[in-house]
């Protein structure tokens, strides 16, 4: 069964991480769904595919009642982010949604109405959570042409859904802790799934610019400290779009 951990915690404000499922089966990829909360209102990033949703929601339950999730940030389109939407849905109706604008008329194929979605223009917006302002910031085409990452300037957290993503072994720790020896798993998954190296290179250039404590993806290991510009820095030099055979 997955685990809930807090990696963030400030008075009421805090980040949770549900990940490490030993009991997943090996045809699907692992995933992190972050719960960020200020007091009893949460929201929940990239929450899964359908096929997780039971492990997600017992992992989330035995660390808060999940009645307290009151949205959703879905990163992008893809089913391992946002197919368990209807499952969502079904146990708190008025949940919200908030992606890109982009995928307004595709993600609804997965349910919910237009009273579900919060569509995020091309150039980010503050989402509200209590006295949080968390901010959506574009990452286009890292991998999908409609993509947003969210910070929390408050928590220096950066949670940047396939960015950071790492295709590990079972049993492999919930942090970074040598990254020289962990890069090797981020490689390939990143030549291939990220598509345009200007648009890497300008997502470089602006959270290089943040300050982040934690680097938080929805695969793999978290980078924290001096690893975060360390993984910022080897993404600008890395090569992407490898799947264009010239």
């Amino acid at each position: 069964m997955k685990k809930t951990t807090v990696i963030y915690q400030e008075g009421s404000h805090q980040w949770a991480v549900v990940a490490r499922d030993p009991e997943r089966p090996n045809y699907l990829i692992d995933t992190n769904e972050y719960l960020i909360s200020d007091g009893d209102r949460s929201l929940l990033t990239d929450p899964g595919g359908s096929e997780i949703f039971a492990a997600v929601f017992s992992a989330l339950t035995m660390h808060t009642d999940p009645q307290c999730i009151e949205a959703i940030f879905a990163s992008h389109q893809d089913p391992d982010i946002i197919s368990s939407l209807a499952l969502w849905l079904e146990f708190n109706p008025a949940l919200k949604c908030h992606l890109s604008w982009l995928w307004s008329e595709f993600v609804p194929h997965f349910g919910g109405t237009d009273q579900t979605f919060v569509n995020i223009p091309d150039e980010g917006e503050t989402i509200r959570l209590g006295s949080l302002a968390l901010e959506a910031l574009p990452a286009h085409y890292l991998h999908s042409s409609g993509n947003f990452h969210l910070y929390d300037r408050k928590a220096k957290l950066l949670f940047t859904g396939d960015v950071g993503a790492a295709l590990l072994p079972p049993g492999s720790d919930l942090y970074v802790r040598d990254f020289d020896r962990h890069i090797p798993h981020a490689q390939g998954f990143h030549q291939r799934w990220m598509g345009s190296n200007e648009a890497k290179l300008d997502w470089c250039e602006r959270v290089s610019r943040l300050p982040i404590d934690m680097l938080c993806p929805q695969h793999g290991a978290i980078y924290q400290g001096a690893d975060v510009m360390r993984f910022i820095n080897w993404f600008a030099e890395l090569p992407v779009g490898t799947g264009v055979r010239r």
